[in-house]
Protein backbone atom coordinates (compact mmCIF):
# COMPACT_ATOMS: atom_id res chain seq x y z
CA UNK A 1 0.00 0.00 0.00
CA UNK A 2 1.42 3.34 -1.05
CA UNK A 3 1.41 5.71 1.96
CA UNK A 4 1.39 8.79 -0.30
CA UNK A 5 -1.79 7.63 -2.02
CA UNK A 6 -3.45 6.75 1.28
CA UNK A 7 -2.40 10.11 2.75
CA UNK A 8 -3.71 12.00 -0.25
CA UNK A 9 -7.07 10.21 -0.05
CA UNK A 10 -7.38 10.77 3.70
CA UNK A 11 -6.40 14.42 3.22
CA UNK A 12 -8.97 14.99 0.50
CA UNK A 13 -11.66 13.32 2.56
CA UNK A 14 -10.60 15.33 5.61
CA UNK A 15 -11.05 18.60 3.75
CA UNK A 16 -14.41 17.37 2.44
CA UNK A 17 -15.58 16.39 5.94
CA UNK A 18 -14.29 19.69 7.33
CA UNK A 19 -16.26 21.66 4.76
CA UNK A 20 -19.32 19.49 5.44
CA UNK A 21 -19.02 20.27 9.15
CA UNK A 22 -18.42 23.98 8.65
CA UNK A 23 -21.13 24.59 6.06
CA UNK A 24 -23.83 22.01 6.66
CA UNK A 25 -23.53 20.66 10.19
CA UNK A 26 -22.73 23.97 11.87
CA UNK A 27 -26.38 25.01 11.90
CA UNK A 28 -27.69 21.50 12.64
CA UNK A 29 -25.52 20.26 15.52
CA UNK A 30 -25.11 21.42 19.08
CA UNK A 31 -21.75 23.05 19.77
CA UNK A 32 -20.43 20.06 21.73
CA UNK A 33 -21.24 17.66 18.89
CA UNK A 34 -19.68 19.98 16.32
CA UNK A 35 -16.51 20.09 18.42
CA UNK A 36 -16.42 16.27 18.43
CA UNK A 37 -16.78 16.27 14.64
CA UNK A 38 -14.02 18.88 14.27
CA UNK A 39 -11.70 16.79 16.45
CA UNK A 40 -12.20 13.88 14.06
CA UNK A 41 -11.38 16.10 11.09
CA UNK A 42 -8.28 17.51 12.79
CA UNK A 43 -6.85 14.08 13.59
CA UNK A 44 -7.67 12.82 10.10
CA UNK A 45 -5.82 15.71 8.46
CA UNK A 46 -2.83 15.40 10.80
CA UNK A 47 -2.48 11.73 9.97
CA UNK A 48 -2.95 12.32 6.26
CA UNK A 49 0.14 14.53 6.50
CA UNK A 50 1.87 11.88 8.60
CA UNK A 51 1.32 9.38 5.79
CA UNK A 52 2.94 11.78 3.33
CA UNK A 53 5.89 11.96 5.73
CA UNK A 54 6.00 8.15 5.81
CA UNK A 55 6.20 8.14 2.03
CA UNK A 56 8.99 10.72 1.96
CA UNK A 57 11.04 9.33 4.84
CA UNK A 58 10.84 5.72 3.72
CA UNK A 59 11.13 6.25 -0.03
CA UNK A 60 14.35 4.21 -0.12
CA UNK A 61 12.81 1.40 1.94
CA UNK A 62 9.14 1.07 0.91
CA UNK A 63 8.58 -2.25 2.70
CA UNK A 64 9.38 -0.50 6.00
CA UNK A 65 6.43 1.83 5.36
CA UNK A 66 3.86 -0.97 5.67
CA UNK A 67 3.38 -1.08 9.44
CA UNK A 68 3.14 2.70 10.05
CA UNK A 69 0.88 3.08 7.01
CA UNK A 70 -1.58 0.43 8.20
CA UNK A 71 -1.56 1.71 11.76
CA UNK A 72 -2.18 5.30 10.67
CA UNK A 73 -4.93 4.23 8.26
CA UNK A 74 -6.72 1.91 10.69
CA UNK A 75 -6.25 4.35 13.57
CA UNK A 76 -7.69 7.22 11.56
CA UNK A 77 -10.67 5.20 10.36
CA UNK A 78 -11.49 4.02 13.89
CA UNK A 79 -10.63 7.21 15.81
CA UNK A 80 -12.06 9.80 13.43
CA UNK A 81 -14.81 7.50 12.20
CA UNK A 82 -16.21 6.91 15.68
CA UNK A 83 -16.02 10.63 16.45
CA UNK A 84 -17.93 11.42 13.26
CA UNK A 85 -20.54 8.83 14.16
CA UNK A 86 -20.88 10.12 17.72
CA UNK A 87 -21.25 13.70 16.52
CA UNK A 88 -24.01 12.60 14.17
CA UNK A 89 -25.95 10.82 16.92
CA UNK A 90 -24.58 7.28 17.12
CA UNK A 91 -25.03 5.48 20.45
CA UNK A 92 -22.70 6.68 23.19
CA UNK A 93 -21.21 3.20 23.72
CA UNK A 94 -19.40 3.70 20.41
CA UNK A 95 -17.16 6.15 22.25
CA UNK A 96 -15.58 3.17 24.02
CA UNK A 97 -14.07 2.14 20.67
CA UNK A 98 -12.50 5.54 19.93
CA UNK A 99 -9.43 4.96 22.15
CA UNK A 100 -8.60 1.82 20.15
CA UNK A 101 -8.11 4.09 17.15
CA UNK A 102 -6.01 6.43 19.27
CA UNK A 103 -3.78 3.52 20.31
CA UNK A 104 -3.34 2.55 16.67
CA UNK A 105 -2.31 6.14 15.85
CA UNK A 106 0.22 6.11 18.68
CA UNK A 107 1.44 2.75 17.41
CA UNK A 108 1.84 4.27 13.96
CA UNK A 109 4.13 6.98 15.32
CA UNK A 110 6.20 4.38 17.20
CA UNK A 111 6.37 2.16 14.11
CA UNK A 112 7.44 5.17 12.05
CA UNK A 113 10.23 5.96 14.52
CA UNK A 114 11.52 2.38 14.31
CA UNK A 115 11.23 2.29 10.53
CA UNK A 116 13.13 5.55 10.09
CA UNK A 117 15.78 4.43 12.54
CA UNK A 118 16.32 1.20 10.62
CA UNK A 119 16.36 2.83 7.17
Amino acid sequence: MNPAVVGAILGGLGVTFGAFGAHILKSKLAVDRLEIFETGVRYQLIHALALLAVAALLRQNPEAAGRPTWLFLCGTVVFSGTLYALALGAPKWLGAITPVGGLALIGGWIALAFAVRQS
